[in-house]
């Protein structure tokens, strides 16, 4: 049977408002606070990434514990995980290619700015309904 697991609409309601939270208003503030970040790597980029990368974790071995019974939408975790993974894994060890094409996705003046973070937004409010339809259905369940 399946079953859907407590934090399961929660992991997807975070990375919904983690996605959400882009903003096309005010394009240098919010490329120049993630440049910063990914530049300096203090304490909050470490804290952020390691919920990031456990968050995905959790996920991947989720998907893989029920193999022959999941859910559609569990997919996401193979290949959402496995995206975010591999970018924090690119972003720590300095891959120059990821790092130029972050520099291309933070360049406020490129006119692919609106595509690429409208995609974005669009994810995170597929991803944020999703968590919270699956909230609704945690209810049920019960």
């Amino acid at each position: 049977m399946q079953k859907i697991y407590v934090w399961e609409p929660w992991f997807f309601m975070f990375f919904g408002v983690f996605h959400l939270h882009r903003r096309l208003i005010d394009r240098t503030s919010y490329a120049d606070f993630w440049i910063g970040i990914l530049e300096n790597k203090g304490m909050f980029y470490f804290v952020l990434m390691g919920i990031l990368a456990f968050l995905c974790i959790c996920g991947i071995v989720l998907f893989c514990k029920n193999i022959k019974n999941n859910y559609w939408w569990r997919w996401i975790y193979i290949f959402g995980g496995g995206y975010l993974l591999f970018d924090l894994f690119a972003i720590a060890i300095d891959l120059k290619v990821w790092n130029d094409l972050l520099l291309f996705m933070f360049d406020v003046n490129s006119s692919y700015w609106n595509i690429v973070w409208g995609f974005f937004i669009l994810l995170g409010a597929f991803v944020f309904c999703l968590g919270v339809k699956l909230l609704k259905q945690s209810k049920v369940q019960i």
